[in-house]
Formats: structure tokens, sequence, C-alpha cells
């Protein structure tokens, strides 16, 4: 559900990889031409999120100009949308009205076994079982009833993104490993004249990510797969998550007028005020360091930027070892050409998963990839992914489009002092029709 950005040897990859993918993604020219790919003009469309100019927008079209050098015949019309929209709007619309893009952003779970009883997907299986095999685990979240139907790039889990020269400034030593040190330090923050916590609420998802952490706290992995299968959100726990977030936001951590900044449009979003040091943290995913290099005005990745995952809450009753994390992926419509499903697998293919990660935008997904991570953020955040005890795909996409809807405007109304931890609950009842 989210952006990305980053550069560096990207380009000197990126010739690399148009020279490797051709031989693992287009395999022999001759048994390609026998299957009739690459025989005709084809023009693939290409909905993704990176719609913010910066080093990811960049190398999506230089992996787009690569595949049509490689073959020809084939041109890639790119859309590039800003997260929100694409996920909410305009990919539902499209696929609702039978015109829908070939190729498009896709985060599994829920929503996306919403579009397999639809019938809007492609079945890619048998074509990417090499593909599969070289992600481990990650690739399952993109598979529904033991079936692919899109492929992940980026995969990685959630934290707080931080300014260690205003940690420093403000008296903190260490990373918080509790909520309890973490609200001491959002004092010690506010005490030293500075904004603990920026916030993009006017975007809704970047705040329901607080509830959405405290509901992985207090379940048990039993409650929360029985909301994302059975869309049963009768445990207590879920009004237990909604009581933490009061308790939190009575700590007052955000910055001024937080209910109507953007969380990653400019230099005025809650990715932007920790960017150009106007707020010491920010919750965000693993794209954060890419998405704030865009914002500054040397579009550099700040060099205070450090990071920590969300910390245990104290008596809660879930797993304080899980960490809810996701990733970005690709999926093809059910109507697109053979030639979709070959280009997805070139975008995932070694070397350009390679150039992915020199990009900064995210945590790649290919065995071997991560070699191409210079960010030392980056390089944290692939640590604690495959150390974590356990990974919860983010709620809205496990839970689904039409749940998730529903589930972050209830928790933007706390946010607001309008809504209850009850009527997250009965938000999420309502729309699975309960």
């Amino acid at each position: 559900m989210r952006l990305k950005r980053r550069s560096g040897a990207i380009f000197a990859l990126v010739a690399t990889a148009a020279l490797v993918a051709s031989g693992c993604s287009s395999g022999g020219n001759n048994s390609q031409s026998s299957s009739g790919l690459y025989k005709n003009p084809v023009t693939i469309t290409w909905w993704h999120n990176a719609n913010t100019a910066g080093p990811l927008k960049d190398y999506w079209q230089k992996v787009a100009n690569d595949f049509h050098a490689l073959h020809p015949t084939v041109t890639i019309k790119i859309s590039a949308i800003e997260t929100n929209d694409l996920q909410r709007n305009r990919i539902p619309a499209a696929l609702l009205s039978g015109n829908p893009p070939d190729l498009f952003q896709a985060w599994g779970g829920g929503e996306m076994v919403e579009q397999v009883q639809s019938g809007y997907l492609k079945d890619i299986t048998a074509d990417t079982k090499t593909e599969v095999a070289s992600m481990g685990p990650a690739a399952n979240i993109w598979a529904v009833n033991g079936k692919q139907y899109g492929l992940p790039y980026d995969f990685g889990i959630e934290g707080f993104w931080y300014n260690k020269d205003m940690f420093t400034k403000a008296g903190i030593t260490s990373k918080p490993a509790t909520l309890d040190d973490l609200k001491a330090d959002i004092a010690k923050l506010k005490t030293a004249g500075d904004t603990a916590i920026a916030v993009g609420a006017g975007d809704k998802w970047p705040a329901a990510h607080f509830w959405y952490n405290f509901a992985v706290r207090e379940c048990s992995a039993t409650a929360l797969s029985n909301a994302s299968t059975k869309q049963d959100f009768t445990d207590p726990c879920f009004v237990k998550a909604g009581d933490d977030l009061k308790s939190f936001l009575a700590t007052s951590p955000f910055q001024a007028k937080f209910l109507a900044t953007s969380g990653q449009q400019g230099a005025s979003s809650s990715a932007g005020l920790l960017a150009n040091g106007k707020a010491a943290m920010e919750l965000m995913g693993a794209w954060d360091g890419g998405t704030m290099q865009g914002l500054t005005p040397d579009q550099k990745e700040p060099t205070f930027l450090d990071w920590f995952p969300f910390p245990s809450v104290p008596g809660a009753g879930g797993s304080q070892n899980t960490q809810m994390g996701g990733g970005d992926g690709f999926a093809c419509s059910k109507k697109a050409p053979p030639e979709c499903v070959e280009f997805l697998k070139y975008i995932v293919s070694p070397e350009v998963e390679k150039g992915f990660s020199a990009t900064g935008a995210g945590v790649p997904t290919v065995k071997g990839a991560e070699v191409g991570l210079a960010d030392p953020v980056l390089q944290t955040i692939a640590k604690a992914t495959q150390s974590a005890g356990g990974i919860q795909l983010w709620l809205d996409t496990a839970f689904g489009a039409k749940a998730g809807t529903a589930m972050n405007d209830a928790i933007v109304a706390i946010f607001a002092n309008k809504g209850t931890s009850q009527g997250v609950v009965d938000a999420l009842q309502k729309s699975a029709g309960r």
C-alpha cells in the first residue's frame, strides 16, 4: 500500500540487468517464437505507485525501456499513480469496468483473494515456479489457494524512522524497546522543543498503522487469522488495540494540524517533515528512506536517519516478537497478453532486483539481490525482517479493501477525538455484513 524511491549505481546495474534478464527471463528466442511470444506488436499498460519524481520512478522507466530494447515488439505504457488513489480508487474501478491495465500494483492478502474470486487476475503458477522458488515465503502472500497470481519485488517490516541528531539533543541514548520507553522519549523530545512524531493522517492509512501495530501486539495469531479469513472481529483484542491507541494519543506526539497532513506528498508531508529536520520520527514502511530523498532540497536521503521496530507493549496479549510488514508486487489482469507475465518475471529477475536495491526504495525479495542494498538503514530493516518471530501482513491488505477502508476511517476518527475503540470494531463488523 505504499510508495518508494533512491539512486546510486542504478544505471550501471541496469545494463547488466538487461543482459542477464534477457537470458533468464526471455529464454531462447526459438522457444518463445514457437510459443507465439514476441511475434506481434503488443502494448502493455503498467500502473505503478512510484508517482513522485525520484530514483524509483526513473528506474521503473529504465526497466520498461530495457525490456522493450530486448523485445522490440513489446511497448510498455506507464501510468504512475499515488498509492492511496491507486489502491482504493483506480484499480478497483478499472477492474470493475472490465478495462484494467495489463500489469498493476498488487499487495497480496485479502485484496488479492477478492480479485481472484471476481476473476480479475491471471493465474501465473505454471510460468513462475523458478521466480517463486527464489523468493521463499514472501511469495505466498501473492498466492491464493496454492496458485500464484502475482509476484513481490519488495518486502520488509515496518518501524520508526528517526533523526539520530534530534534524539541525541534530547538526551536519548538508546532505541526504545518498549512502549513505555517510546512514551518517555516522546516526552524528552517535546521538552527539547521538537515535534516527536510526524504522521500523515490526511491520507488516513499512515495514522491507521498505529492501531494496526497495537492490534498485532494485542491479538493472537489465531485472532488475526480469523479476522483475515473469516471476517471475524469479535476478539476483545481489537477493542484493546483502540484503547492502547487512545492512551498513546494522550502523549500528544504529533505535529500541528496532523489530521490534514499528507503522508508522502511534498516537503510538508509527514515524510517531508522528518526528512527536513522538523520532526524526530515517523512510523512507516521500508520504502520511507527513498521517499524522503525526493523531498529534500538536495534530493538526497538524510544522513541522520536510523530505524527501530515497533516496540513491545507490556501486558499485551499477542506476540511481542511478531512484526507487521508487507511489500509491493505486481499482478497481470486476466485479459493481459502472455508478454505481461514475461515482463513481470523480468522485473523480479536477480539483476533487476539488484538495481531496485540500489534505488534505496525497499528490500528486495529475490535471494542474493540484497547485496545491492547500500543504505545502512535498509540493511538494518532487512536483518530485522529476517529475525522477526513472525510476520503479519498490513491489516488493511490482509482484511481486504472493503474492511480496510472502513477500518481506516474509524481509526482516524479516534485521532480526531470523534471515535471510540468499539467504533473500529463496529466498522469492521459492518463491512463484513454483520
